[in-house]
C-alpha cells in the first residue's frame, strides 16, 4: 500500500512539473517570434500584439496610405533595430497627425 501511495505522489508531481513548463519559442513563424522577444514571452502582451498586428495590417490593405507614411511608422515602431512594436506601430499608422517629412537640404 504505502508503494502504492509513493508511485501516485511521483505520478502527480510529474504531472504537475510538466504543467508549468513553456514551450519552445516557434522557429517557423517570425512574425510571432518578434512579438515573443519583444514581450517576453507574457501570454498577455502577446495577445495584444497580436491583435495590434491584425488590426494594422487589415488598416494597411484597406485605407492604403502612402508608403512615407509607412515606412516613417515603421521607424518609430521599432526596438532595438529589427523588433517591431505591433501595437505603436498601429497606433501610429492609424494617426492623422503624422506628417510628410520635409526634404533634407544638401
Amino acid at each position: 500500500m504505502l508503494i502504492k501511495l509513493i508511485l501516485f505522489g511521483l505520478f502527480l508531481a510529474s504531472a504537475g512539473a510538466q504543467a508549468q513548463t513553456r514551450p519552445p519559442p516557434p522557429v517557423r513563424d517570425p512574425a510571432l517570434l518578434n512579438i515573443g522577444f519583444v514581450c517576453r514571452w507574457q501570454n498577455a502582451c502577446i495577445a495584444k500584439q497580436r491583435r495590434a498586428m491584425t488590426a494594422a495590417l487589415t488598416f494597411v490593405r484597406n485605407a492604403r496610405p502612402p508608403a512615407w507614411k509607412v515606412q516613417i511608422c515603421n521607424r518609430n515602431s521599432g526596438r532595438n533595430g529589427t523588433r517591431k512594436d505591433w501595437i505603436g506601430f498601429n497606433n501610429c499608422i492609424r494617426n492623422p497627425k503624422v506628417r510628410r517629412p520635409a526634404a533634407r537640404r544638401r
